[in-house]
């Protein structure tokens, strides 16, 4: 399972409710129409972006969002772009992206757990310098395993965003020199 991510944030002059009424007439169109290999998508907003958008201090209390498109394997990767301008889902596509004042996207892959398509929090992170692979993904699986979570590795460095990202429905205890960042997430798709 691989998983386009995309972060986004409105402009200034538009409203919440707005926004977000778009970013959910653009997802329900594409769950209308899927192209192959698709296998959903959900949408949340943020209570901060750091890696985007001017940091943290300027997206402190901000409208950001996070949009995660699911797909079975990389194969699915380019009709899903296709789809996304596609004839059938123009209008939406264009009504969403016409109120936003800039985005920028990942590709990541499912590494352990399950997806999640309402996560409450995400936990974003990187591997220490120093650990290996086996004994990180170790040092994880019990805690995803518990959070009954989904992690998420970066496939590709599109963007400056963390390395891995576990998501959550409740609280849970990373070890300390993760580091992570959590964010709180609201669901905006699917309602």
């Amino acid at each position: 399972m691989l998983a386009y991510v995309f972060w986004h944030w409105k402009r200034s002059d538009i409203a919440v409710g707005e926004y977000e009424t778009r970013q959910r007439a653009f997802h329900a169109a594409l769950t209308d129409a899927p192209p192959p290999g698709f296998d959903g998508s959900f949408s949340v907003r943020l209570t901060q972006l750091p890696w985007e958008a001017g940091g943290a201090d300027a997206y402190e209390d901000a409208d950001a969002y996070e949009d995660w498109y699911l797909v079975k394997d990389y194969g699915a990767l380019g009709p899903l772009n296709e789809a996304a301008v596609s004839d059938s889902l123009a209008v939406a596509h264009d009504a969403a992206a016409a109120v936003a004042a800039g985005g920028s996207g990942g590709l990541y892959g499912l590494r352990q757990g399950k997806v999640l398509r309402y996560p409450l929090y995400a936990y974003w992170f990187t591997k220490p310098k120093g650990m290996q692979y086996v004994e990180f993904f170790a040092q994880l699986a019990p805690v995803v395993e518990a959070a009954q979570g989904a992690l998420w590795m970066r496939q590709m460095v599109l963007g400056s965003a963390q390395q891995f990202c576990m998501h959550s429905t409740k609280p849970v205890y990373l070890p300390a020199e993760f580091s992570p960042l959590v964010i709180p997430l609201r669901q905006i798709w699917p309602e």
